[in-house]
């Protein structure tokens, strides 16, 4: 499996570093846990995001605990759309919460940047990484590394067998985006709101995928290659064999509704969504036990191109137990972590074939080859390049994305205004 192809990554991460090299550094304050808390328990705090409905945090945090009596590891929970705001403000605050969990790579290399993370570039050296180098080379910035990942998500095509086995149509195998459009019309019954598949609102299931098929990143403002696959989109949302747009939008549609409740016989989505299914199938909050995946639907059959992006833990340079934080660190991303993420339907960055047998035997999960093929795909590209114009970037392609899915532009027109804002960001 070729992991990451890193496109522009290293370059703007230098660029990133000398134009915020002087917010600080990330040295230690040299002293150990030990001379803060001699004898007495310590208590970690770790900063997370929808806690009750992420699975892997409670279940890392207890098996951490299980291993270091006297350590409690305490969530300093936020919600998901806020978090990078949040995290941020903390930050700049002096907040010593110990371990921040980085939900993106831009967010991350900001924060290291900023000298807001500790300095793990020697202690990684020491440590085991192979099982999940490819992830790890992400996190370099400027020749440091400031977190370690423990999980690492891609995106997968999820299909209900049940709504096919009715539909009397085969299962998805590595599909082709038009197999993808036919199937998708066969199982729609718009009287019922029941749709073949479907796409949520983020503009990464049209973008991210669209720049990963053709060798592209977003970053570039050169996006003729998104054409064909935002012309997909409005011909599906025409012949109804998925939601409109503007409907999900405005009615805050979940992704978790509509496959858990039978709506979708399809939905693209990424890896992460297998644990909280397996939660809701194991809580009986979901009819939707007979379930598989399969390869993103391709531009050219017979190839298995994807995107994704790892999710990591860094230790905040304010923190108070950094010792601790560091075996917590180790853990997480380490055998240990990646047996328990594997238990729960996570996907670990730690990744070792009998891992993969592991999280293949969790019940719950479908066991056919298929599923198995889609779990090892032949190129992950990352979703999202960092640079230090990303954010007002991806802000300018969410905001052409609504506006060609509503209708008020063209997929050319919405295209071409992307192309002359990102230029005039950048510039």
């Amino acid at each position: 499996m070729k992991l990451w192809k890193k496109g522009l990554a290293a370059t703007a991460l230098l660029g990133l570093s000398m134009t915020m090299a002087a917010c600080g550094n990330n040295s230690s304050d040299g002293k150990s846990d030990s001379s803060k808390e001699k004898d007495g328990d310590v208590t970690l705090k770790v900063t997370t995001w929808n806690y009750d409905t992420t699975p892997e945090f409670e279940k890392l945090f207890r098996a951490f605990e299980a291993e270091n009596p006297g350590v409690t590891v305490e969530p300093v929970d936020i919600a998901s759309d806020d978090y990078d705001t949040k995290l941020t403000t903390m930050l700049s605050s002096g907040d010593t919460t110990d371990i921040l969990t980085m939900k993106n790579l831009l967010s991350y290399s900001n924060y290291a940047l900023r000298g807001q993370l500790l300095d793990l570039t020697d202690h990684i050296k020491d440590i085991d990484i192979d099982p999940a180098k490819a992830s790890y080379d992400m996190y370099e910035v400027d020749g440091k590394t400031y977190a370690q990942p423990y999980r690492t998500d891609f995106w997968v095509l999820y299909y209900n067998k049940k709504m096919f086995d009715d539909a009397g149509i085969d299962y998805p195998n590595n599909p082709t985006w038009d197999e993808y459009e036919e199937m998708a019309k066969k199982l729609s019954k718009p009287d019922e709101q029941v749709y073949g598949t479907y796409q949520h609102t983020w503009r990464s299931t049209t973008q991210a995928i669209a720049a990963a098929q053709n060798d592209a990143n977003l970053i570039d403002p050169d996006y003729g290659f998104m054409e064909d696959y935002y012309d997909r989109v409005l011909r599906m949302q025409d012949d109804k064999s998925q939601m409109d747009f503007g409907t999900a939008k405005s009615t805050k549609v979940t992704y978790q509704s509509q496959f858990e409740g039978s709506k979708a016989a399809m939905m693209p989505m990424g890896t992460w969504y297998m644990g909280a299914l397996l939660t809701n199938i194991d809580g009986g909050k979901t009819d939707v036990t007979d379930w598989g995946i399969t390869s993103m639907p391709q531009k050219e059959a017979g190839k298995s191109v994807t995107f994704g992006s790892p999710t990591a833990y860094a230790i905040n340079k304010n923190a108070e137990h950094k010792d601790v934080a560091q075996k917590f660190l180790d853990f997480c991303a380490g055998e240990e972590g990646a047996k328990v993420l594997a238990e729960v339907g996570v996907v670990p960055s730690y990744k070792t074939d009998a891992i993969d047998e592991m999280y293949f035997s969790r019940k719950g999960m479908p066991t056919d080859e298929i599923s198995k093929a889609a779990f090892n795909p032949e190129t992950i590209a990352i979703e999202f390049p960092v640079d230090e114009n990303g954010p007002a970037i991806d802000k300018v392609l969410q905001e052409e994305h609504e506006l060609i899915l509503v209708g008020d532009e063209t997929p050319k027109e919405g295209i071409a205004n992307m192309e002359k804002r990102v230029k005039s960001e950048t510039e």
